[in-house]
């Protein structure tokens, strides 16, 4: 059952509700403070993204309001403004930063990679996370903001892989970005690398070869995506020569680093029941690990909602809906200290194994053997 509902909020109100949600917008001064400063100023961006979110989910405590899910479009525009002005945001940030580190050198090589590394941070927990609501909406204007913004990380395909195969096969053996059990983040992490990229290609595949189309007809988005990437490693060779290429290849990584660790903390050891001949049972919100803190859910617009993004993916952030442990497992901290915790194998069993046995009890009793699961294999029809 979802928790209980907020009273609806006038429209003239809704500016200062959907604040909040502008809190990603402070990571940019202390990028600026970082390449200024650089040294102690380095460690802003980790400090900001993981340690203080952290400090003010302790603060803030958890919130259970729901927004009620009929609310008109018209009232989520300064919620939706937030998604819509990141990308220029990002670009800026990044591209100006590279323009002034290359053309001063109070900052050594090592500074510079650490900048960089730390901007990706900010375009992995804020861009890839506001591409991803974005890439879920019917505007042309919105899905190709979500391209620019994965473009600008090299992780382009993750739409395709998103939209086609992870919405569809989450919590089964056929999905790549789901966790297994017993699975830790530093084996997940190299897998998914080359599984996502493959499952994304042949699912686009698989969708033109049903139109009678080959995979090198133009409609394929891959040639989209690789044209998107193309342009910025050469806007950074054209800014910084080879050096700029690296310190945006150093930013790409460290963006698609923390989309991973998010998605191994998703949807761990979770499971849906197999029904037989490759079928499962439909996506509820018991699929994902669900997570109400409320200072980490402003700043990744609500995504720790991830029970009812799986359960009714076309709501906008605003609207997700949270979910008592009746209906969805919960995680006992919010994302950004519960990856850091998937650094830890050791720690991260200790963590989330009992309460991986304790979901197969409550919901799946009757199953018995969970060797298949944990393999990521078909298990057989019962």
């Amino acid at each position: 059952m979802a928790m209980t509902t907020a009273p609806s909020i006038p429209a003239m109100a809704r500016l200062s509700a959907a604040l909040p949600f502008w809190l990603s917008l402070i990571l940019i001064p202390l990028a600026m403070i970082a390449a200024l400063y650089g040294g102690w100023a380095l460690l802003l961006l980790p400090l900001a993204t993981w340690y203080l979110f952290t400090v003010l989910d302790y603060f803030t405590g958890l919130n259970e309001e729901n927004e009620d899910p009929q609310t008109p479009e018209a009232q989520l525009y300064w919620y939706k403004l937030i998604t819509l002005i990141w990308t220029p945001i990002q670009l800026i940030t990044i591209f100006g930063a590279m323009i002034y580190v290359v053309n001063t050198d109070h900052l050594n090589w090592l500074e510079e990679w650490a900048l960089f590394a730390g901007f990706g941070i900010i375009s992995g927990t804020v861009g890839i996370n506001y591409s991803h609501e974005l890439m879920h909406q019917k505007s042309k204007l919105e899905r190709w903001l979500a391209d620019i913004l994965l473009a600008s990380v090299l992780y382009s395909h993750f739409r395709s892989e998103h939209l086609l195969v992870h919405h569809r096969y989450v919590a089964t053996p056929k999905d790549p970005v789901t966790a297994r059990y017993n699975e830790h983040f530093w084996r997940f992490f190299p897998r998914v690398l080359i599984e996502c990229y493959v499952s994304a290609f042949n699912a686009e595949k698989a969708m033109l070869a049903r139109k009678k189309k080959p995979w090198t007809d133009l409609s394929n988005p891959f040639f989209r995506y690789w044209v998107l990437q193309a342009g910025f490693i050469v806007l950074a060779a054209v800014i910084g020569g080879w050096w700029g290429v690296f310190l945006f290849l150093a930013q790409a990584f460290w963006a698609v680093f923390q989309l991973e660790l998010v998605n191994y903390v998703e949807h761990y050891g979770l499971t849906r029941k197999h029904l037989g001949d490759g079928k499962y049972e439909h996506v509820l919100p018991r699929h994902s690990w669900n997570a109400a803190h409320k200072a980490s859910n402003w700043l990744l617009i609500n995504l720790q909602r991830h029970s009812d993004h799986h359960y009714k993916p076309d709501r906008r952030f605003p609207l997700l809906q949270t979910y008592d442990d009746n209906d969805a497992p919960q995680l006992p901290y919010g994302y950004p200290l519960m990856t850091m915790a998937a650094l830890s194998p050791r720690l991260w069993r200790k963590i989330m194994n009992p309460r991986v046995l304790a979901w197969r009890e409550k919901y799946y009793p009757e199953i018995e053997d969970w060797l298949p699961y944990k393999q990521g294999t078909n298990p057989l029809p019962r």
